[in-house]
């Protein structure tokens, strides 16, 4: 009966300390954003509402996600993105902030970034847009994705253009 005790003792410790373990410090967002994976390293949780992420590609079978690292521009951020799926859908409500004069023509407000400049961990995504020197940090509850924008001390007017008619065709917009 002892031995029994004992034995249990020791499991149920072991599974205690198992759960104390924070696996989503060994996530890692970009798997799956090059080649023909189809995913976004952007935040979201489980059933939510939004899924952020930066669009840095337009068209085509491999940027369906909206993301493909290979890519170094981003045309901004959307709120729904889909992983995996193989087809353009979705990255709708785009957020691009903006320094100076705006223009509405996503090639034009579009921004350079560096992969050296980006990060991206469970529930947070960052990345420095060189063309306005702003830092993007967005994460995401399960109804809402959070933006957060800082733009450079001196910098000219800041702007933060909302483009719906970004990617998606509008069929009717009346």
């Amino acid at each position: 009966m002892k031995k029994w005790l004992v034995a249990l003792t020791l499991g149920l410790t072991a599974v205690a300390q198992a759960q104390e373990k924070d696996y989503s410090t060994i996530v890692n967002p970009f798997i799956g954003t090059g080649g023909h994976g189809h995913t976004y390293p952007g935040p979201s949780m489980p059933f939510g509402m939004v899924q952020l992420s930066p669009d840095t590609r337009l068209k085509g079978w491999d940027g369906c996600s909206g993301y493909h690292y290979s890519d170094s521009i981003i045309y901004g951020f959307s709120h729904t993105h889909l992983s995996g799926t193989g087809i353009e859908d979705y990255c709708d409500i785009l957020l691009m902030p903006t320094t100076g004069k705006y223009e509405w023509n996503n090639e034009k407000y579009a921004s350079p970034f560096s992969h050296k400049n980006e990060k991206a961990h469970a529930g947070f995504y960052s990345v420095k847009l060189d063309k306005y020197n702003v830092l993007a940090s967005l994460t995401a509850t399960k109804r809402v994705g959070l933006h957060k924008y800082e733009f450079a001390s001196g910098a000219k007017e800041g702007n933060v253009l909302l483009d719906l008619y970004h990617r998606d065709i509008v069929k009717d917009p009346a």
